[in-house]
């Protein structure tokens, strides 16, 4: 039973649930984040992170719409491990409903923040998943 993020996300992007994550299985698109459900350990501690409520259970996603969308694009966006700020305007977006119909982009995140093996942060662009 992995855990899954849905449309409140979009345009929010609060990246807090990224940094406690055991297993890294946050993928990043230009709006939002995606959990890959395959990595997912189902250890729950993403969830109260998040400060919009953009995490569910699977067990919550009816007709599986976030299950079949977080699978898809944590295959194609770039892993995300580090906590980035969030939009400028995220606060403007945190009540509105029906933000997949209206915002959601299937374009990968910008770029990639990671530790390398010095324990240094450092940022790469994103490279297209082969």
């Amino acid at each position: 039973m992995p855990y899954l993020v849905n449309e409140k996300c979009i345009k929010c992007k609060f990246t807090d649930c990224v940094e406690v994550c055991p297993v890294d299985c946050f993928y990043e698109g230009e709006n939002m984040l995606v959990i890959n459900p395959d990595e997912c350990i189902d250890c729950g501690v993403c969830e109260p992170e998040c400060p919009i409520g953009a995490i569910i259970s699977d067990t919550e996603d009816v007709g599986e719409k976030w299950l079949k969308l977080n699978q898809q694009y944590s295959e194609v966006w770039p892993n995300i491990t580090l906590k980035k700020d969030a939009p400028n305007d995220a606060k403007d977006y945190e009540e509105e409903t029906n933000k997949f119909e209206k915002y959601f982009s299937e374009s990968p995140g910008g770029t990639d923040i990671v530790k390398n093996n010095n324990n240094e942060i450092t940022e790469k662009r994103y490279e297209e998943k082969k």
